[in-house]
């Protein structure tokens, strides 16, 4: 029996989908398949630490070379980034639209790292806004959301919103007392505006398809926040409930929507936070790894048994 007939075999039983099928198919007879995906996480990647890399030698040699050098070169290599991006940057519309080139998008990610780390050498020598770097990070996530919207662009939609998440952290940290519950109840608050803000953006066809990185963004700040209040020893009951509750509706948002992300959300996290306030109450190590062994290898199976339920169907 050939390896195609087999395949054939699991398409017609189920087991493949017909897409499953023809990349295995494919595979089988030497095609070549398409690795963009991959190569795309590499670049963006091998970007992120070309940045690092840069700050570290800024930071390391910055005596040396003088500020006025150092703030000229990364200003020129800002403005040549905005340039390109600009000038080759095709009409606006709400829709989605295509980068026009292969490199656009890696060149207006690498000049809003560029931005972010221009502002930060300036901070640290300069101190313009006396160490006030909440009004640095809302200006940026103000400056990074334009440019997502611009140029439709969900790398730097994140860092828009990662900047905004920042901006409400250093906010919350100025609270004077109580710091661990003020940063859940910030979580939450975060999780919540950004959703209603993505929401209403995709409503009025704004963007429609950034609604999925608002939401899963989302999505983990407020299991984050809820899970890690199930850790307390006292008081975590409330925090247990909202998390049932968080979990309930990620599940039926995954399952209506066909987003197994929030599916895996609602298995993962409810899991952990469950676990967290079970195992309080057990006594031995043994008792522990077995619980720990059993549930993680069911949740293991069932995660994988959606997976291909959800890759199954249409």
């Amino acid at each position: 029996m050939t390896i195609l007939t087999r395949l054939d075999q699991w398409k017609q039983s189920g087991v493949l989908s017909p897409e499953q099928h023809a990349v295995l198919a494919d595979l089988s007879q030497g095609k070549p398949f398409s690795v963009f995906l991959e190569l795309n996480i590499l670049l963006f990647a091998g970007i992120l630490v070309f940045i690092a890399g840069l700050g570290l030698t800024v930071t390391t040699f910055s005596q040396q070379l003088g500020d006025v050098l150092l703030l000229s070169i990364l200003t020129a290599a800002l403005a040549a980034s905005l340039y390109y991006t600009f000038s080759r940057a095709p009409a606006w519309s709400r829709a989605e639209i295509p980068p026009p080139s292969l490199v656009f998008d890696y060149v207006l990610y690498f000049g809003c790292l560029l931005w972010s780390l221009e502002l930060s050498y300036i901070e640290t020598q300069f101190h313009l806004l006396s160490g006030q770097w909440d009004l640095y990070l809302l200006s940026t996530a103000a400056f990074f959301f334009s440019l997502a919207y611009r140029f439709d662009n969900r790398f730097v939609l994140s860092l828009a919103l990662s900047a905004l998440a920042g901006w409400f952290g250093l906010t919350i940290s100025r609270w004077p007392s109580h710091q661990d519950e003020s940063y859940r109840y910030y979580a939450i608050l975060y999780s919540l505006l950004i959703s209603i803000a993505g929401a209403n953006l995709a409503r009025h066809n704004l963007k429609p398809h950034f609604l999925g990185a608002y939401l899963n963004l989302a999505a983990n700040v407020l299991f984050c926040a809820l899970v890690s209040g199930t850790f307390n020893r006292d008081g975590s009951l409330p925090w247990l409930l909202g998390l049932i509750l968080a979990c309930g509706a990620s599940l039926a948002w995954g399952l209506k929507n066909r987003e197994f992300p929030f599916v895996a959300y609602a298995a993962l996290y409810g899991y952990i936070g469950i676990s967290a306030v079970l195992v309080r109450g057990m006594t031995g190590d043994t008792v522990i790894f077995g619980y720990f062994t059993v549930t993680g290898t069911a949740m293991l199976i069932t995660i994988v048994a959606i997976a291909r339920r959800f890759g199954r169907q249409p």
